[in-house]
């Protein structure tokens, strides 16, 4: 026969009596009861595993942890900086963060990010804007506060009666038309907008430009058309500007014309006033030619030279032009007139009267320059000419057009 040690946890109903358990085999069990020294010990141990489970209970009862994950009491303080029109101070405090965000408008990414709270932001342009800073806490939640925040730029504006002005009326030409941009928006009887990014079919309008046109960045005021250039995060682009042009609307075939305005500046920034054939619908770019009777490309000391330029087709692209450089100062600086006397033989570019170039445009694969164009006028931001923006570049950056005027023999 065998002897069998139940567990302590049986012994109580086993300790005080015997049993026959029948067995097919041939032996019997025999129940062995523990000694008085090791029942002692039993009980010991399940009393302190009572005590310290009871203890822990009690504890995760009275006792909050504190949660050190989340974001709370979040203050933000907005200030004007007295040193730099446009530029505000902000400063933005929360515990328990690890991050703060400032988010400027309707952007869906932050402006700037950092781990002190404090932030310094430029404004570009007057107006009402909403500033939003987050504080973000290790567990990736957050706290927002939003303020509202006039911002007025004071600007040192070029008047519109400073530099350069030609004649309404020529002794050898009538005028055929013309736009002095009275009233407080663009006549629609001459202008339409040109919007987007160029996609689907010309991303980048053909130049990686970095910009996209909305109706927005252009104004009329005071007798001036202004297209404005802007660091603004719009169609999944960083930068907007305006694009208009006459398409549709008027287009001319030799001439006189002259184009009072005063340019932008800065690296990256491009302005043109420019012409495409009207059958660009139908035979596409360069056959149907491109007159550019200015274009600009900012940086570099690049501001005092303008560009004209002649596209067309000979086999391919071709292309031919001059450039004028003033002896002091940016067409920054003041209004200049930029002009081209078109007609059978030739084209030639002025700059404030003073002739720079011409181009012999008889010769036959050059027939695109003898058919109706129509204007352009924009302001490009980037592209493969004039290279993007940098540190060095102030937005936003403004073309102001005084008018536009078309001339044609009598």
């Amino acid at each position: 026969m065998q002897g069998h040690l139940v567990p302590a946890t049986h012994y109580y109903s086993l300790m005080s009596h015997s049993y026959s358990i029948p067995n097919p085999l041939p032996f019997r069990f025999r129940l062995i009861r523990p000694s008085h020294k090791a029942w002692n010990t039993i009980r010991l141990v399940h009393t302190i595993i009572a005590i310290f489970l009871l203890t822990a209970i009690i504890a995760c009862e009275s006792e909050e942890v504190p949660d050190n994950t989340e974001p709370a009491n979040l203050q933000v303080e907005v200030t004007e900086d007295p040193e730099t029109s446009g530029k505000v101070l902000i400063e933005a405090s929360a515990e328990n963060t690890v991050e703060y965000q400032l988010r400027i408008g309707k952007s869906e990414e932050p402006a700037k990010t950092n781990t002190s709270g404090s932030f310094e932001y430029t404004f570009e342009r007057s107006g009402l804007f909403n500033i939003e800073v987050r504080a973000y806490g290790s567990s990736g939640r957050y706290l927002r506060q939003e303020i509202p925040y006039q911002v007025i730029i004071e600007e040192d504006s070029v008047s519109v009666g400073e530099g350069y002005s030609t004649p309404l009326s020529y002794d050898e030409y009538d005028l055929v038309w013309h736009d002095e941009f009275e009233g407080e928006r663009l006549n629609p009887d001459y202008w339409v907008f040109e919007t987007g990014d160029g996609c689907p079919n010309l991303c980048g309008w053909g130049n990686n430009e970095l910009q996209y046109y909305r109706q927005e960045n252009a104004r009329v005021a005071d007798g001036v058309l202004t297209i404005e250039a802007r660091r603004e995060d719009f169609g999944g682009k960083r930068y907007t500007s305006t694009r208009i042009k006459t398409e549709g609307k008027q287009s001319f075939k030799y001439g006189r014309i002259d184009i009072r305005a005063l340019l932008p500046e800065g690296q990256g920034i491009w302005p043109a006033l420019w012409m495409l054939g009207n059958d660009i619908q139908t035979v596409g770019w360069p056959r149907c030619g491109e007159i550019d009777i200015m274009e600009m490309i900012g940086g570099n000391g690049r501001e005092n030279q303008v560009h004209g330029t002649l596209h067309w087709d000979s086999n391919g692209h071709a292309s031919a032009g001059g450039r004028y450089t003033k002896s002091s100062g940016i067409f920054a600086d003041e209004y200049h007139v930029f002009s081209i006397i078109w007609d059978e033989t030739s084209i030639k570019w002025f700059v404030n009267d003073i002739e720079f170039h011409e181009i012999n445009i008889t010769p036959a694969h050059m027939t695109e320059f003898h058919q109706e164009f129509f204007f352009i006028f924009n302001v490009a931001v980037g592209g493969n000419w004039p290279g993007n923006p940098d540190e060095t570049t102030t937005f936003p950056q403004q073309m102001k057009v005084d008018y536009v005027r078309v001339f044609q023999e009598k």
